[in-house]
């Protein structure tokens, strides 16, 4: 590998961390504006242009501010679970293609992208490994506030985690069944001759969405943080920016499995037409998708309750899990007869 492929990885990388932080910053305004909508209100609209820069008045607001410690708390501890949450978050994203492959050349050095990062030929396993650490951050932070509420709340992140990472997991073999590899970018070229894997696993997908809901505790399932049981769950010790970590981790966490859910169910980069050039237009369509799945997340927070934790426990383990079994076991029956 000469240097300058080294050197264009790793600005692509730096370039990745940056769309992803103001991603984040963006879909936190996205939310607040579309509920606002759905609720017949106004949401932010002052700072800036149609209130476009409030993220960024968030952020400063964020940064300045008091920055409390309780003095029980294990501080190492306390101080590194939002950062380690953060980082999961930013590397589970190495492995998703989010354009088409494409290269050129320069001063005779032929530089090469594959479409991600990183094109490995465990791509998908690589993802279910870092988002499953992910979990990490939010039981050390609330173990290390020595408080009961942020116990409680690390306790059930772990839990349901867990639970619905076994149906998440298993929502994708369908797929890879089907395929027949591990590797991300063999998984859209399956698609671009066929048609996108959505059509052949639409029970595989609906399993998917709901686990990655209650992954990544975002309402109704945000037990973790439930303020009418726990105040605020894992981070109500937490102030100032290492908040802000915890809630950027979880925020490029629903980028993370959103771009997941459309790399493996909807084609990734792959559109009926293209655009434009076709590295871009393939960029183009990965944020179209992207876009609508982050959306059916900001949907479901404006309008279902949240759930019974019991309840909760019950869809993983009764429901999702025995109706992933019985598509696994329903597509390598279609795909032995076929074969």
């Amino acid at each position: 590998m000469s240097w300058q492929q080294v050197i264009f990885d790793l600005l692509i990388a730096l370039v990745l961390v940056f769309v992803l932080i103001t991603g984040f910053a963006y879909m936190t305004f996205a939310e607040r504006r579309v509920v606002a909508l759905m609720q017949v209100r106004i949401g932010p609209n002052r700072v800036g242009p149609f209130g476009l820069l409030q993220p960024l008045a968030d952020g400063i607001k964020l940064l300045f501010k008091e920055d409390i410690v309780p003095t029980q708390a294990d501080k190492p501890v306390f101080a590194l679970a939002p950062m380690f949450s953060l980082f999961i978050a930013l590397v589970a994203f190495a492995v998703i293609p989010f354009t088409v492959a494409f290269s050129f050349t320069i001063n005779g050095d032929h530089i090469v992208l594959a479409g991600a990062l990183a094109d490995l030929n465990i791509g998908v396993l690589y993802v279910f490994a870092a988002t499953s650490l992910a979990v990490y951050g939010i039981v050390l932070g609330g173990w290390a506030s020595n408080n009961k509420y942020s116990l409680l709340g690390g306790i059930r992140s772990s839990a349901q985690v867990i639970s619905y990472e076994l149906a998440l997991g298993m929502s994708v073999v369908g797929v890879l069944e089907i395929t027949g590899s591990l590797k991300l970018t063999d998984i859209i070229s399956f698609q671009a001759h066929h048609i996108p894997n959505i059509f052949w696993q639409p029970l595989g997908f609906v399993i998917y969405c709901i686990a990655a809901i209650a992954e990544v505790n975002r309402a109704p399932f945000d037990l973790a943080e439930a303020e009418q049981e726990l105040v605020a769950g894992y981070h109500i010790e937490y102030s100032s920016f290492r908040f802000a970590m915890f809630f950027m981790a979880e925020y490029i966490n629903m980028i993370t499995v959103s771009a997941f859910a459309t790399t493996i169910f909807l084609g990734g980069p792959l559109g009926p037409f293209t655009i434009i050039w076709p590295w871009l237009s393939g960029l183009i369509w990965f944020l179209i998708k992207v876009v609508i799945l982050l959306f059916i997340f900001i949907w479901l927070r404006a309008t279902l309750p949240r759930v019974r934790y019991d309840r909760l426990m019950t869809l993983g383990w009764r429901w999702l899990i025995p109706l992933a079994l019985l598509n696994i076991l329903a597509t390598a029956v279609v795909v032995a007869l076929t074969a």
